[in-house]
């Protein structure tokens, strides 16, 4: 949420009077409430501290929710669809029920979050709940409890809570780099995950599925317990800080917030906000782009499935899904940073496509080991777009504040309902090519160049309308002042300050 006047007023020194203040320029405001020098060092130090802290602990939990998530596709090889005398189209309602859950979730959960203000009480409890339904989920023995408890599993939107977490810890500067961080704890998982399975298969004789959900469902709930108590909430609370410390941490996102979006007179309603997101074209562009990479990374939930086509045993096939992972974490962090870096977003989401194009290609006309493995090292490329993502939306639809709250919640529902029905493309009668699967990831690819193409446009022809906005020399059309003053109408100011609002912005294409 951006600050509202009152938020602003504090920065502004006490000898400018009420009058002046509502002079002062946005520019005026960043400069009067730029960090000192001293405060800088202060800041470095300050920042060394959260990310030694709180980055290690969530990508922690975030590689558990994934292995607890994921664990469903290592039990498929160790009998569970057997045992549980499952069907095709069950094993698939068994995977995709639980992003169901995930979806209606979204929302409220970030909304109770919030209102609550306890992250490290709240994340934790959610860990813990998880980690028991993990740890129970090996005691079912039908049909309807699998599905019960992967609803349930559901019911944990841990990715949600936690942006909105970091939110409150890093500026926007810092934000992005830290996401792509955080967002390798899901990579991470597909190697780590599927090494556990193995060494539960290879370390136990018997029936190993249901050690597989009670040692990893166990030591979740052991790292809930334990964000319980390390987890810091917020940096005012936040004991181990100093005063001084605690203030320029308070300090600093305050000035980002004010240098980001601030609404110029108060904040804005979250209804006017969600109006704004749903009239904006991007949202819904950017939507159906992150639906198509969510659906085209859907064969992660089928890895130890598709690795056991090369004709090795159960072991093996799990070992063998580790590499790609590892690989494709170092190169995603390195393909964010370079893009943020050259401030780039399209050429980045764009050209991982026709790699992974390649991959599902090569998979469904190969059989032989050296061609077909090599082709999960390309289809996985499909992961370096998804940081490449969420920088663009942040940027895309800038402001304010609550349109871009909105716009956050809408694109992650409806990307991630492409996990809902996916997985019935994964046909076992299509094994070893699975043409159907295959096919479907690659026109989810072409529709996902469609819309970056169409972002690529739509963002260059709005930012020769931004130069257009800054010349004051211009003699603006009515229909351009139209634009401004409803601009003007919904944020509460008048069209001088809309137009101002807007000096100096560009859409990152």
């Amino acid at each position: 949420m951006a600050p509202t006047m009152e938020t602003t007023d504090h920065l502004v020194p006490d000898s400018v009077t009420m009058g002046e203040k509502a002079d002062i320029t946005h520019d005026e405001v960043i400069h009067l409430t730029a960090l000192t020098e001293e405060e800088k060092l202060l800041e470095k130090k300050l920042l060394r501290r959260i990310d030694s802290l709180i980055m290690p602990l969530v990508v922690l939990v975030y590689l558990l929710n994934y292995i607890d998530r994921n664990n469903y596709a290592a039990a498929k090889l160790q009998g569970l669809t057997e045992d549980l005398h499952l069907t095709d189209t069950q094993y698939h309602t068994g995977l995709s029920i639980l992003f169901v859950a995930y979806i209606l979730m979204q929302v409220p959960s970030n909304l109770l979050l919030n209102y609550m203000g306890r992250p490290s009480l709240y994340l934790g409890f959610f860990v813990v709940a998880w980690g028991l339904v993990s740890a129970l989920t090996s005691q079912v023995k039908s049909y309807g409890a699998i599905v019960a408890c992967r609803f349930l599993l559901g019911l944990a939107p841990f990715f949600a809570g936690v942006l909105f977490y970091l939110s409150k810890w890093y500026t926007k500067n810092e934000l992005a780099f830290r996401m792509s961080i955080f967002y390798s704890g899901s990579l991470l998982s597909g190697a780590f995950g599927n090494l556990i399975a193995a060494g539960i298969l290879s370390g136990l004789k018997g029936e190993t599925r249901p050690w597989l959900y009670i040692i990893e469902g166990s030591v979740t709930v052991f790292v809930g317990l334990g964000i319980c108590v390390l987890l810091p909430d917020f940096p005012e609370t936040w004991k181990l800080l100093s005063p001084e410390m605690r203030r320029i941490a308070r300090r600093r996102l305050a000035v980002d917030a004010a240098e980001a979006d601030t609404d110029e007179q108060g904040g804005m309603s979250q209804l006017k906000g969600l109006k704004l997101a749903m009239t904006d074209i991007k949202t819904y562009v950017l939507a159906i782009a992150y639906m198509c990479i969510t659906g085209a990374a859907g064969f992660q939930n089928f890895f130890p499935t598709l690795t056991k086509t090369l004709h090795y045993n159960n072991t093996i096939s799990l070992l063998l899904v580790a590499p790609p992972y590892v690989f494709m974490v170092m190169y995603s962090l390195a393909h964010s940073w370079m893009s943020d870096k050259m401030g780039v977003r399209f050429w980045f989401f764009a050209y991982p496509i026709p790699i992974t194009i390649v991959g599902f290609i090569l998979f469904m006309t190969t059989s032989s080991f050296g061609p077909r493995y090599f082709s999960f090292f390309l289809m996985i490329f499909v992961f370096a777009q998804n940081g490449t993502l969420y920088s663009w939306i942040a940027n895309a639809l800038p402001r304010p504040p609550a349109k871009r709250a909105a716009a956050y919640a809408f694109i992650n529902s409806i990307g991630n309902s492409a996990s809902i029905w996916t997985p019935y493309t994964y046909l076992d009668a299509e094994a070893p090519q699975y043409y159907t699967a295959m096919g479907v990831c690659i026109a989810l690819q072409v529709i996902g160049l469609l819309m970056g193409l169409f972002m690529y446009f739509n963002l260059r022809t709005l930012n020769k309308r931004q130069e257009r906005l800054e010349n004051e020399e211009v003699q603006l059309t009515e229909k351009e002042l139209r634009r401004l003053q409803v601009t003007a109408d919904l944020e509460g100011i008048d069209v001088a300050a809309a137009r101002r609002l807007q000096k100096g912005f560009r859409f990152v294409v």
